[in-house]
């Protein structure tokens, strides 16, 4: 038993460091994107490139938007002021245009998405259905959704995206 253990164990390890590779190799070139998308010329200065913003500082853990290198990342969403999958869809999306709009972006600058739906089998049109309106359909980011727990029973959906910001020159 304790030897299937150790190789579950060293599976993980080697998962998780490849996993960890890819999101930094993801997260260089979302950069690299973010600048070319912004118009960023390579003689900006290093101060420039290497600045980070963090905005939505109310939580104690995190905050709800930080730019880095003309990409904006933007916390996972929630809203469970509506009790169906349509109506949090719908509001969480609404709160991702004010904090886009805040960062100096919007939605058709989006690069990646990811969401989470607590029944998937159950929500999954209905999320589909109001991410689909709103997206812009000239510029669909890469998007991944899976079916998760989430934080609170009363919680459907939970959506976390990342824009290029439009730099001023």
């Amino acid at each position: 038993m304790k030897m299937i253990d150790d190789d579950a164990n060293a599976y993980i390890i080697t998962y998780h460091s490849e996993v960890t590779g890819v999101i930094y190799h993801c997260q260089r070139m979302f950069s690299r994107l973010a600048m070319k998308a912004a118009g960023t010329s390579s003689q900006r200065s290093i101060h420039q490139l290497s600045s980070i913003k963090r905005m939505g500082l109310d939580s104690p853990n995190m905050s709800q938007t930080v730019v880095h290198n003309g990409v904006v990342y933007l916390s996972g969403q929630v809203d469970a002021s509506a009790s169906n999958i349509e109506g949090q869809t719908k509001d969480i999306l609404s709160k991702i245009d004010s904090l886009l709009q805040e960062a100096g972006t919007d939605k058709s600058k989006l690069l990646s998405a990811s969401v989470w739906v607590k029944d998937i089998q159950k929500d999954f049109q209905g999320m589909n259905g109001v991410w689909n309106q709103w997206l812009d359909p000239n510029n669909k980011p890469v998007r991944a959704t899976v079916e998760a727990n989430l934080a609170t029973s009363d919680i459907l959906v939970e959506i976390q995206v990342i824009a290029a910001q439009t730099l001023n020159e």
